[in-house]
């Protein structure tokens, strides 16, 4: 006998992509994701947009995540502005300028390294030239799997018409999203290109 199950519900099929992507992740080694996080720097600062960017929104990454630091202090070092997600009194996030390495720490167990400088409000993302969000995986189609929490999708409602939204993965979390869609619901906010330490894939809006 034939036992159908029923398909998962969007929000419960992201839960258990989550849980697997994120032992995937647990497993790569101090060294390789050293490797991997130069290996995206280059290939973000090769992103066009990027060359003549004045501000540029990156995420400050955890542990096992897509390093971003090198990429930060690439930025930084050009002269660009560089705004990283900020928690502000009563858990309100906004965005903090990066001031330089050792003020990037974590500040509260479990939160990601932020900046010690002023806390700027939601809508200073406005500001950036090109947007870099985290992501546990993207497919073909510019729908970004994040980690939960729904803050980017609703940051990226104050980005300017035209500027670039680009997620960073490991190359095995990109999927064909024509045979392996992610779930999707109606608040996720599609990235216009992904960067893993491979290179740069344009998705069509």
């Amino acid at each position: 006998m034939t036992v159908h199950t029923a398909p998962l519900e969007p929000n419960d099929a992201k839960v258990e992509l989550r849980a697997s992507i994120r032992r995937q992740r647990q497993q790569r080694a101090e060294r390789r994701l050293q490797e991997h996080a130069a290996a995206l720097c280059e290939r973000v600062l090769d992103f066009e947009p990027i060359r003549n960017a004045r501000c540029v929104s990156v995420y400050a990454s955890r542990p096992h995540e897509p390093g971003t630091l090198p990429l930060i202090e690439a930025l930084s070092a050009r002269g660009v502005r560089v705004l990283i997600p900020l928690l502000g009194d009563g858990l309100q996030r906004g965005w903090g300028v990066y001031g330089g390495a050792a003020d990037l720490l974590e500040r509260a167990p479990g939160r990601p390294p932020e900046p010690s400088t002023e806390f700027l409000p939601p809508a200073a993302v406005a500001e950036a030239d090109v947007v870099i969000v985290p992501a546990l995986a993207v497919d073909t189609t510019g729908t970004r799997l994040g980690q939960g929490g729904g803050w980017y999708d609703r940051a990226l409602a104050d980005v300017r018409e035209g500027v670039p939204i680009i997620a960073l993965t490991f190359a095995g979390e990109v999927r064909d999203g024509s045979h392996e869609p992610l779930p999707r619901e109606h608040h996720d906010v599609r990235v216009h290109g992904v960067i893993t330490p491979e290179g740069y894939t344009a998705l069509p809006q």
